[in-house]
């Protein structure tokens, strides 16, 4: 049996947050259900922020209660603090994700707190989502470079990590918030956090702003994880981190995978559909480095 591959795309979300255009209600649920019609196992749709701080994710109380999930898929919404958590379980969230910087200074660039803060928000939501019932992921962002204090250090990631499993995170995600990573420096500190954490509970969130995302996908696959963040047409790019760059694709981390023997359930075809209409909805061409010859293979099938 083929290993598989979870892919949590997180285009609608993390994609759509930092684009100038201001998409509509409508636009954000085309997105989504075109990503669920193309077997994408797993979608983060919005996040319950402060209009005011994230104008794009202004109607994530009207776009919630809309999506319609696929028996078995999951969706996911970020929250950044006890009442985003009530406002997402009040519109039905049945997972949330919450986002905790490794550094003191990138927490008090994006949200205004100290990294002691924090963590003790991070692990009150993350409580406080267990005992509700919800299956929840921790983000563990800038985890291997931050853009104001440089290298992160790794056992300060393992650290934060471990207080967010036990506050109760069934998912930890690593998130290479700038794109600094190189394939070493991934498998360093992944080395470093699987004497602490369960390999199947570890999950990867790679920009691709010096092109080795995907490289550093497959540093991650070579040492066991399963999970990985992408974004349809490669969207994305942290409004509060300066210099990050969009998302590893999420139609170049599936054609990888399934040419090297994996399974994700996703259809690449349908995903050169998902990926014009991203580009439709945001005014502008997408795509990531496998999607030009996607495309052209989706016309050579039709005309045969």
């Amino acid at each position: 049996m083929m290993d598989f591959l979870t892919i949590t795309d997180v285009g609608p979300r993390d994609g759509l947050q930092s684009q100038h255009t201001q998409v509509p209600t409508e636009g954000k649920l085309r997105l989504i259900q075109a990503l669920f019609d193309a077997g994408l196992p797993s979608v983060e749709a919005t996040s319950f922020v402060s209009p005011k701080a994230v104008p794009q994710m202004a109607d994530a109380d009207l776009l919630l209660p809309r999506v319609k999930v696929p028996p078995k898929a999951r969706l996911s919404v970020l929250v950044p603090n006890l009442r985003g958590l009530e406002r997402a379980v009040q519109t039905g969230a049945t997972e949330v994700a919450v986002v905790l910087s490794a550094t003191d200074t990138m927490n008090r660039k994006n949200i205004a707190m100290d990294l002691s803060v924090a963590t003790s928000t991070c692990v009150a939501v993350l409580e406080q989502a267990s005992k509700l019932g919800l299956a929840s992921r921790a983000y563990i962002a800038v985890a291997f470079e931050c853009p104001f204090e440089g290298r992160t250090s790794s056992a300060r990631v393992v650290d934060l990590a471990r207080r967010m499993c036990d506050a109760g995170a069934r998912e930890i995600v690593l998130a290479d918030t700038i794109g600094a990573a190189a394939p070493t420096q991934v498998q360093t500190l992944l080395s470093a956090l699987l004497g602490h954490i369960d390999v199947a509970q570890l999950g990867m969130h790679f920009h691709d702003t010096r092109g080795m995302a995907l490289a550093n996908a497959w540093a991650a696959m070579e040492l066991g994880v399963r999970r990985f963040d992408a974004s349809i047409g490669g969207l994305g790019g942290c409004p509060f981190a300066p210099g990050a760059a969009g998302n590893l694709a999420t139609e170049d981390l599936v054609l990888m995978a399934e040419q090297c023997g994996f399974s994700t359930g996703v259809d690449p075809q349908a995903l050169v559909r998902a990926v014009a209409l991203a580009g439709e909805l945001v005014g502008y061409p997408v795509g990531g480095r496998s999607a030009r010859w996607l495309s052209a293979a989706q016309v050579r099938e039709q005309a045969t």
